[in-house]
């Protein structure tokens, strides 16, 4: 039996939206699309997005954005998180590698081999990564990093660090930690803001480029494919240019305000 696969490009999707269209409004499909085209509409298109509710947002946008583009003297900016529940995936048949005319070709269904957490911390200034694997993502695990970020950082500098809201990095043990170590500095993103934080942009890297298409069967091979990926990293580390001003960023969110208040909804 020769199984076929159809692959739907969003031309196609377009295809059969306008005539979805057309047979409901009773307009041709011809008329549908010019409409569209006309007013720039992509119903077969969708995006998301998530507002955040936090009071001191104006405030953390401009204490974050202003470690980025102009950070403080003698003192170092690491952004900081967890990419928790990382699974050792191993395809339940053989990778087809690639060959001319035909892509790499690999199962939809995989077998699970563990989980594995990555606490990570990104130079902002130099895109280096310094990163540690734990198996387990709690406050206990977060103080362990935080003493192995102390020990790899030049005493002489002082460490501001972007962090996230997880409950993780604000218990009272975390707090006794850094009041006994004053040269770590906290700045907390807002509230559904961890765009903000710069090390979540490498995590997409690291995810797209080493962990999508890699076949682990075991958490050794994972974190070994993982240590891999943070020494090619840091070999010719390239930083995340942040351009946008925290003015330019309230701004566009204040259009975007204006803009869902006036819909009807």
């Amino acid at each position: 039996m020769i199984a076929l696969t159809l692959e739907r490009t969003p031309r196609d999707a377009t295809h059969w939206s306008t005539r979805a269209m057309a047979k409901r409004s009773g307009l041709s499909q011809t008329a549908v699309s010019r409409i569209w085209r006309a007013f720039g509409l992509q119903p077969h298109r969708s995006k998301t997005f998530k507002l955040s509710k936090d009071p001191l947002f104006i405030d953390k946008v401009r204490d974050i954005v202003g470690l980025y583009l102009d950070p403080p003297d003698k003192a170092l900016v690491l952004c900081v998180d967890e990419k928790s529940q990382i699974q050792a995936l191993d395809r339940t048949q053989p990778v087809l590698p690639m060959r001319p005319g035909q892509v790499e070709r690999r199962t939809h269904d995989y077998t699970r081999h563990g989980t594995t957490t990555l606490f990570a911390a990104l130079d902002a200034k130099s895109g280096e990564i310094l990163g540690e694997f734990h198996q387990r993502h709690r406050a206990r695990e977060f103080r362990r990093f935080l003493v192995t970020i102390d020990a790899a950082v030049p005493a002489e500098l002082d460490i501001h660090l972007v962090v996230d809201n997880a409950s993780t990095h604000k218990t009272p043990s975390i707090h006794r930690w850094l009041v006994r170590h004053p040269r770590f500095h906290v700045h907390f993103t807002p509230t559904s803001g961890s765009w903000m934080n710069l090390v979540e942009r490498w995590f997409a890297a690291l995810t797209e480029k080493q962990l999508r298409r890699g076949v682990h069967r075991s958490t050794r091979e994972l974190e070994a494919a993982i240590r891999r990926y943070i020494d090619i990293t840091n070999e010719r580390p390239k930083p995340f240019r942040w351009t946008k001003t925290a003015d330019e960023i309230l701004a566009s969110v204040e259009r975007f305000c204006h803009r869902i208040s006036n819909s009807g909804h």
